[in-house]
């Protein structure tokens, strides 16, 4: 059945939300990103992060790839994802290894059910920030990752950069169409629409929504919610690792941005 627009829960656009509901994504999650490199370098900087053991939290797990790890390593998990296909997946694997995984279907702009300085750790990776449609709605989900955090807790991000589609087919003219849009006056412009936002096929879902950022957008995202940076790191085109000659052009060069917070 088909949820009514009016209906989707605040962030969610209509492609998030079939891309939520798919069953054949979430099965198929595993096998398609196996040879992601970012996933890789993910789990090192986690490591590096959570060294002491600790309840985290991975919002907008997916199929818990980078949660599962750190269970085994001694963590306690809770897994957020407003896809219950997903979360599927996810118990799947904890009642085979029998690992300490709390799954819990939310959406991150509505995190009510999670408890104030319940975590010690959190985690929302693969871009799923920039999956929330709207940037007051993303502000009031990054909110909810500071206040689920316990005083020094840590936030690990990834995003993606808006000025690296530069180097895209196609996408200096995306980049060109998007500022001019951005600098129309305000009667003219989409009333959910913010620079940055980007619509494409994606997985079968013809109308995947993606936000990519700015480093000045997301420093004041975050300044907002009251999180401190503690790391940021560019990363290079494959996202294999950290850029290379970090300090030349990062906002060109950088595929995007694992960020490293605290409370």
């Amino acid at each position: 059945m088909t949820v009514p627009e009016w209906k989707l829960p605040p962030g969610v656009s209509r492609g998030t939300w079939d891309y939520a509901q798919s069953t054949s994504v979430a099965e198929d999650y595993d096998d398609y990103h196996a040879l992601n490199p970012l996933f890789d370098f993910e789990e090192s900087v986690l490591r590096e992060e959570f060294a002491r053991p600790g309840r985290v939290a991975d919002l907008g797990c997916g199929t818990g790839r980078a949660l599962v790890p750190l269970v085994r390593a001694g963590h306690r998990g809770l897994a957020v994802d407003l896809s219950e296909k997903m979360l599927g997946v996810v118990r799947e694997k904890a009642a085979l290894e029998n690992l300490d995984i709390e799954c819990l279907q939310a959406n991150l702009a509505e995190l009510d059910a999670v408890a104030d300085e319940s975590v010690d750790n959190a985690m929302c990776l693969f871009s799923t920030l920039g999956m929330i449609r709207g940037r007051a709605v993303r502000r009031r989900a990054l909110g909810h990752m500071r206040r689920v955090l316990r005083p020094g807790g840590r936030l690990v991000l990834h995003v993606h950069n808006f000025w690296f589609n530069v180097w895209d087919p196609g996408g200096p003219w995306w980049v060109v169409r998007s500022l001019l849009a951005a600098s129309a006056p305000s009667a003219r412009r989409r009333e959910d629409w913010d620079l940055g936002d980007k619509y494409y096929p994606y997985r079968g879902v013809p109308n995947f929504y993606l936000h990519v950022f700015r480093n000045r957008e997301l420093r004041a995202d975050l300044r907002s919610a009251g999180l401190r940076v503690r790391r940021w790191i560019p990363l290079d085109v494959r996202r294999r690792h950290a850029l290379r000659a970090g300090w030349l052009l990062p906002a060109l060069r950088a595929n995007g941005w694992i960020v490293v917070c605290e409370r």
